[in-house]
């Protein structure tokens, strides 16, 4: 990701869509997330979430950065590929580390941070243009610093870790107020179609949770009965962010939108609002792996908190996300929002599968009169 804006126009060679190395490439994100849920399903506790929340911060920080990199340097050379398979790699090493960062690997998520950082820089920098050269260079500085604070962290332990990674994240995620300048451009189509299948790829994190739930367990009728909620909790989210079709109006606001507020609308639309998405999706499979296998039962606190808390940040990162890029939508969802925070006591006093069922009526409902407005909006139109 870069936090930087400029007036610098498109190269001819930016990628207009998604590539299938791109596509291999995602396929270590999906491990990532399988693994930052599994930590939230043995570490429920506030400790547990901050470790995930400072994780899934400095990853996705850099797991966007590649994506606005094949933006603007498509993988259609030798090289390119190569060391996008070498970053893939260190990916998977910092994925196979997360479970024990905070207790003995975190030296090697650091490491593997580092590597992802350097990669990244080598393949802007070799891009070919000066003016990205440029600011990938100021950029950088941001990138390698947090790197630092990761590594150190990892190695000294402790209470120590959690500062230095908080401090890692937030050097990283001010850089957009620090680096008023610099050289990079954005193709919409694939900048967004490469968002919306990173978004896709963490859903499916939630039914893979439900696969993962139900494992050897007998296929009675109340097991398919919870699944199904599971199911349809996903398609809810599925439903929020892809079925209103807003695809097309995404890419229209950020081409034309001028080239220094593309850019700044890029980083906060899709790199800002998308983490409280992304991290509500993996709250949301953390819950879903205890709730499936436990559905007449009450949840903990904190299980029923991971997945009322998690709809809650989904539908509140994509309300964001929409009213950043002007694409409305927003009553409803926040509405929404607020009643799923309002299931947490059916979870925790009633059973796993009443909350379950409440999230996906409030979902389901506040979707259903979005669309009857916007239907009933749309017909007024038309008899005036």
């Amino acid at each position: 990701m870069t936090g930087s804006v400029s007036s610098s126009q498109p190269a001819p060679e930016a990628a207009e869509r998604v590539s299938t190395l791109e596509l291999f490439f995602d396929l270590v994100f999906v491990f990532t997330i399988t693994q930052l849920s599994t930590l939230l399903v043995h570490e429920t506790s506030w400790r547990g979430v901050l470790q995930a929340v400072l994780m899934l911060g400095v990853i996705w920080w850099m797991y966007d950065g590649y994506a606005w990199l094949t933006n603007a340097a498509p993988p259609d050379r030798p090289m390119r590929r190569v060391f996008l398979l070498a970053a893939m790699a260190a990916f998977l090493v910092l994925a196979l580390a997360i479970p024990e960062a905070f207790r003995g690997s975190g030296a090697s998520f650091g490491i593997a941070y580092l590597a992802i950082v350097l990669i990244h820089a080598g393949l802007f920098a070799s891009s070919g243009s000066q003016r990205m050269t440029r600011a990938i260079f100021r950029l950088a500085r941001f990138n390698v610093l947090s790197a630092g604070f990761v590594l150190a962290g990892g190695i000294v332990g402790g209470t120590a870790q959690y500062v230095l990674w908080a401090l890692g994240f937030l050097s990283e995620w001010v850089t957009p107020l620090l680096i008023q300048s610099g050289g990079f451009l954005i193709a919409p189509a694939h900048f967004v179609e490469r968002h919306g299948l990173v978004v896709i790829i963490a859903i499916g994190e939630s039914v893979v949770a439900v696969g993962i739930g139900a494992g050897g367990l007998p296929v009675d009728l109340a097991l398919v009965g919870v699944a199904v909620l599971g199911l349809l909790l996903s398609a809810c989210l599925w439903w929020a962010y892809f079925g209103s079709g807003d695809a097309d109006r995404a890419e229209t606001a950020l081409g034309s939108a001028p080239a220094a507020k593309r850019q700044w609308l890029a980083v906060t639309s899709f790199g800002y609002w998308h983490m409280p998405i992304l991290f509500g999706v993996i709250a949301m499979a953390a819950a879903l792996r205890h709730a499936i296998g436990h559905a007449s039962q009450d949840l903990s606190t904190e299980q029923a908190l991971l997945l009322g808390c998690g709809a809650a940040l989904f539908l509140v990162g994509d309300v964001m996300y929409r009213r950043t890029l002007g694409l409305g939508r927003g009553p409803w969802r926040l509405a929404a929002a607020g009643l799923a925070l309002a299931t947490i006591p059916l979870g925790h006093w009633v059973s796993a599968s009443a909350q379950l069922g409440a999230l996906v009526a409030v979902l389901a409902g506040a979707l259903a009169a979005e669309q009857a407005g916007e239907r009933e909006l749309y017909l007024s139109g038309r008899s005036g």
